[in-house]
């Protein structure tokens, strides 16, 4: 039996009997901030280098970003060089505020406030670690000399913006790093103590950061944890609640939805979730979870897959193809009743004119984050009867009558099960012209006048041909028919050689293309004499003559069954 989980410490639950968050949701966006450039950076293989840094952060003016973390300036050249270069070269927005992370060290602060000359706004975010397993295993100090470090980097930093020269918007933030498993009231404690020392106030508020550096608990613990500490922070009005959630269980999003709820004010992560480990919080993720509850992210994810690509090219990571929104199949359905349903959906969005997405299957339009329709559905051998007919719609035009779904369905679904894999669309057309137009013709319309009489002696639609017999010219039949229509006539003169057993069922017809060159197709379904129906189809210039051809290829199927 697996019994290594005997070794791990269960999380210790937080007493919260009165929680609120469980009653509220979320109505409005956070303020949004992105590590992307810092703590999404730092975890890849091969880093950004100034160029790709460059690229990603304008990328995240272009999306709405207003706060962006570009990086711990003094921890490397590197680091110093790229916010250098957005300060000197006017890079920066003006209604965006950079935002540099420093650990509490007199050297590395006193470094960072040279790297911000000259900036227009500017968050200087500092942090230590404050949980129990840190203060036991790496600082081996109490509370009291955690609490010292902070207070002491505190008062470096109000000085040194005290007596700074210039023009540069200075914000505080404070983190008490691994907050997550740091004792709540600790954490209470010592925030309170950075506050009093930056002399935070609700007209220049601190911003209080707590992070889940390591995710270590149920996502309403997490919420608990906020909760808890919001609840319990003296001058409340004087802080902005922030949210840095980690992915280490696979509830990174859960976390920060629940701790919107527990009434933080501002979230940091970064796009699609890069960061070490699991990854950090995805934004993306999370404000378009807002945006199909009708909530204004106030974030601009119109564009994906543009943002997909700059994504994998600085960073050299991969999108995974299930990731929410943004992956290559999350749009995608291949099981036969959830293809039927998607294309009923898309049925009556049309058809009915509501103003609100009603497609079942498809939380969100593909198109509002820059996708296209022509993927949502993919055709294997798990693949029904409206998909094969989405694609042909969707993808080519060919509005094929419901009645004809599961017969040109099946036809698809054997091709699949011979070569074993998924079809694209083009061998999905495939299937179609070998099904319904390059078809082997027992019968040939080889010559064919059609026409309206309407005179004291016959009135009606007549039909002249001549009929061909398995290609041979010896068996041409001249055939001639009058009835209510085209159909009707054809119909007639076959009968009037032998051809019978056949039952006008169903019409129908589109246009398949438009302007000069517009080509009608006609869908004929009849019913044989026992009793089965088979479809026929009919493509040409001119509708009547479509519509015989679509009779005339049925029948020529009926015969080679």
């Amino acid at each position: 039996m697996y019994k290594s989980f005997n070794k791990y410490i269960p999380f210790k639950q937080i007493n919260l009997p009165n929680r609120q968050w469980p009653n509220k949701t979320i109505t409005k966006a956070p303020i949004w901030c992105s590590v992307d450039l810092r703590d999404g950076n730092q975890a890849l293989i091969d880093p950004m280098n100034l160029k790709e840094k460059l690229e990603f952060f304008k990328a995240l003016c272009d999306m709405g970003f207003k706060e962006i973390e570009i990086g711990f300036p003094s921890a490397s050249e590197v680091e110093y060089e790229v916010c250098r270069k957005l300060i000197d070269d006017n890079l920066i927005p003006d209604d965006v505020t950079i935002q540099v992370l420093v650990q509490a060290r007199e050297h590395l602060i006193r470094k960072t406030f040279d790297a911000i000359k000259g900036a227009k706004n500017v968050i200087i975010h500092f942090y230590n670690s404050t949980s129990t397993l840190q203060r036991k295993v790496v600082f081996n100090k109490d509370m009291e000399g955690i609490t010292k470090i902070a207070v002491d980097g505190a008062k470096l930093i109000k000085e040194l913006t005290s007596n700074y020269n210039g023009d540069t918007n200075i914000r505080f933030e404070y983190s008490p790093e691994s907050f997550t498993g740091t004792e709540v009231d600790f954490s209470v404690s010592i925030c309170e103590a950075v506050m009093e020392t930056m002399g935070a106030t609700k007209e220049n508020p601190i911003i209080l950061n707590l992070p889940a550096t390591v995710e270590m608990c149920t996502p309403n613990t997490y919420a608990d944890q906020i909760e808890y500490f919001i609840t319990h922070i003296k001058n409340r009005e004087s802080a902005i609640i922030s949210l840095h959630p980690h992915n280490d269980r696979g509830t990174g999003t859960a976390c920060a939805e629940l701790g919107l709820l527990a009434g933080a004010d501002r979230i940091e992560g970064t796009l699609f979730g890069n960061g070490e480990r699991t990854g950090n919080l995805d934004i993306v993720t999370v404000g378009l979870n807002m945006f199909t509850q009708g909530v204004d992210p106030k974030l601009d994810f119109s564009n994906l897959p543009k943002y997909k690509e700059i994504y994998e090219r600085c960073t050299n990571m991969k999108i995974g193809e299930r990731q929410p929104y943004v992956g290559e199949l999350v749009f995608t359905a291949f099981s036969g009743s959830h293809q039927d349903a998607i294309n009923k959906g898309m049925q009556y969005m049309k058809n009915s004119g509501t103003n609100y997405w009603e497609v079942p299957y498809l939380p969100i339009d593909p198109a509002d984050v820059g996708r296209q329709y022509e993927p949502i559905i993919r055709i294997n051998s798990q693949s029904g009867k409206g998909g094969a007919a989405f694609i042909m719609q969707n993808n080519f035009g060919y509005n094929l009558p419901k009645g004809m779904h599961p017969e040109f369905g099946e036809a698809v679904q054997k091709v699949c099960e011979k070569t074993g894999r998924e079809l694209t669309p083009k061998e999905v057309f495939e299937v179609f012209e070998n099904s319904y137009i390059k078809i082997n013709e027992k019968y040939q319309i080889i010559s064919h006048t059609i026409f309206e009489e309407n005179s004291v002696k016959s009135t009606g639609v007549h039909f002249k041909g001549t009929i061909r017999t398995n290609g041979n010219p010896e068996t041409d039949k001249t055939i001639h028919g009058i009835g209510n229509g085209p159909i009707d006539a054809f119909f007639i003169a076959l009968k009037k050689i032998g051809i019978t057993g056949y039952e006008f069922i169903s019409y129908h017809e589109h246009a398949i293309s438009s302007g000069s060159d517009s080509k009608a197709i006609a869908y004929i379904e009849l019913k044989k004499a026992d009793g089965k129906h088979i479809f026929g189809v009919g493509i040409e210039d001119n509708i009547n003559l479509a519509s015989i051809k679509g009779v005339i290829n049925a029948i020529n199927r009926a015969e080679l069954k």
